[in-house]
C-alpha cells in the first residue's frame, strides 16, 4: 500500500504571487499542443491542400489562442450545468469564480469545437478538416491535466484491495487505499490514446475520420476508468449504476462510430 506523497500544490512562491502545480500542467499541455501542432503541419492533406493554401505555423498559434478560450469558458460552463446546475442556478455569480474549481473535460471538449467552428469559417477551411487537425495533439495535453489531478490529490480513485501492489491512500479520502485513477487516465486517455492516434493519423485519412478515432478512443478509455474513479459526492452513481462521466461517454462514442461510418462512405478527399 503507497501513501499519496501530499505534494505542495504551489510550485514556486514569488512574494504573494504563487505559481501552481496544476497552472504548469496547463502551460505543459499548451506548450506540447504547439510542438505537436507544428509536427501535424508535416502530415497529409496539411501540407499541400486541393484548392488552398497550405497550413502554416499561424494557423496553429491562431487555433491554440482559440482552444484554450473554449477550453476555459466550455470547462466551466459544462462543469456547472453537468454537475451542479441547480447550486449555480442559485449563486450565478459563482460561475465565475474559475480559481475556486471545477471544470468539466466535456464542457471544455464542446467549447473546442464551437472554437474550431470559429477557426474554420475565419479560414474558409472544412471543419472537419481543422478537427481532424487537432484531435491528435489533444490528448498529451489531457495526460499533462491528469499529472495536476495526482499532485493535488484530487479526483481519487473508488476503495482498492488492500492486496493491490499500487493501492494508494489520499489524503482527505481516509485511511483505505484507492485506485490512483487519475493515473490509469494519465495512460489510458493520455499516452495510450495520444500513441494509437498519432500512428492512426500519419497516413492521409477520409475527412472526419481522424476526430471519430478520437471521439471513440477518448470514451472508451474514460467509461473504463470510471469504473475505477470516486463518482462525484455530490451525485454518486446514477442510473444503470453508472457515473456522470460514463453517461457523457456514451454520447461520444455513438457520435464517433456514426461519423467513422458516414466519413467512410465519402469520396476521399
Amino acid at each position: 500500500m503507497l501513501i499519496h506523497p501530499q505534494i505542495n500544490p504551489v510550485a514556486l512562491q514569488l512574494g504573494p504571487l504563487a505559481i501552481h502545480w496544476y497552472g504548469l500542467t496547463y502551460l505543459a499541455a499548451f506548450a506540447l499542443f504547439m510542438l505537436l501542432g507544428n509536427r501535424r503541419l508535416r502530415h497529409e492533406p496539411f501540407v499541400s491542400i486541393k484548392g488552398a493554401a497550405a497550413w502554416s505555423r499561424r494557423d496553429v498559434e491562431d487555433i491554440l489562442f482559440l482552444g484554450v478560450m473554449g477550453v476555459v469558458l466550455g470547462g466551466r460552463i459544462g462543469y456547472c450545468l453537468f454537475y451542479k446546475p441547480l447550486y449555480y442556478l442559485a449563486h450565478p455569480l459563482e460561475i465565475l469564480a474559475v480559481w475556486a474549481g471545477g471544470m468539466s473535460f466535456h464542457g471544455g471538449m464542446l467549447g473546442v469545437i464551437i472554437a474550431m467552428i470559429w477557426f474554420a469559417r475565419s479560414r474558409a477551411r472544412p471543419w472537419l478538416q481543422v478537427a481532424d487537425f487537432v484531435a491528435p495533439c489533444v490528448p498529451t495535453g489531457l495526460a499533462a491535466g491528469r499529472v495536476g489531478n495526482f499532485i493535488n490529490g484530487e479526483l481519487w480513485g473508488r476503495l482498492s484491495s488492500p492486496d493491490l501492489p499500487w493501492g494508494m491512500v489520499f489524503r482527505g479520502a481516509g485511511d483505505l487505499p484507492r485506485h490512483p485513477s487519475q493515473v490509469y487516465q494519465f495512460l489510458g486517455e493520455g499516452l495510450l490514446l495520444f500513441a494509437l492516434l498519432w500512428l492512426y493519423a500519419r497516413k492521409q485519412r477520409k475527412e472526419g475520420q481522424v476526430s471519430a478515432v478520437f471521439l471513440i478512443g477518448y470514451g472508451v478509455f474514460r467509461f473504463g476508468a470510471e469504473f475505477f474513479r470516486e463518482p462525484d459526492a455530490h451525485l454518486g452513481l446514477l442510473s444503470l449504476g453508472m457515473s456522470m462521466g460514463q453517461w457523457l461517454c456514451l454520447p461520444m462514442i455513438v457520435g464517433g462510430l456514426g461519423l467513422w461510418r458516414w466519413a467512410q462512405g465519402r469520396a476521399t478527399v
